[in-house]
């Protein structure tokens, strides 16, 4: 079991930047890959980013890529998305998600543990 608690999720402005951070702990962190979906109100939870376990490579949505940055600190067990040029349309609800899958993928199925999710609003 992989335990995952996100957290850094608040109210900003568009225009405006915000890290959410997901900590990890119950079994070794570097066996996963790693990645970050949101789900927004009346909406499909939808992939954001991803990280992988092995090499640090990262993958985006067309959405986010350009704005969004994924990093990993294995020593810390945690995983970051770092959010800028936010729009309103970013506005949802932000999971992390642990894949122990050989390679890293956007299929939210994919992925065998999932936190609790942290509030991220972008206010026009």
């Amino acid at each position: 079991q992989v335990q995952l608690v996100e957290s850094g999720g608040g109210l900003v402005q568009a225009g405006g930047s915000l890290r959410v951070s997901c900590a990890a702990s119950g079994r070794t962190f570097t066996n996963y890959n790693m990645g970050w979906f949101r789900q927004a109100p009346g909406k499909e939870r939808e992939f954001v980013a991803a990280i992988s376990r092995s090499d640090g490579s990262t993958y985006y949505a067309d959405s986010v890529k350009g704005r969004f940055t994924i990093s990993r600190d294995n020593a810390k067990n945690t995983v970051y998305l770092q959010m800028n040029s936010l729009k309103p349309e970013d506005t949802a609800v932000y999971y992390c998600a642990a894949d122990r899958g050989n390679l890293m993928g956007s299929n939210s199925r994919r992925y065998d543990y999932w936190g609790q999710g942290t509030q991220v609003t972008v206010s026009s």
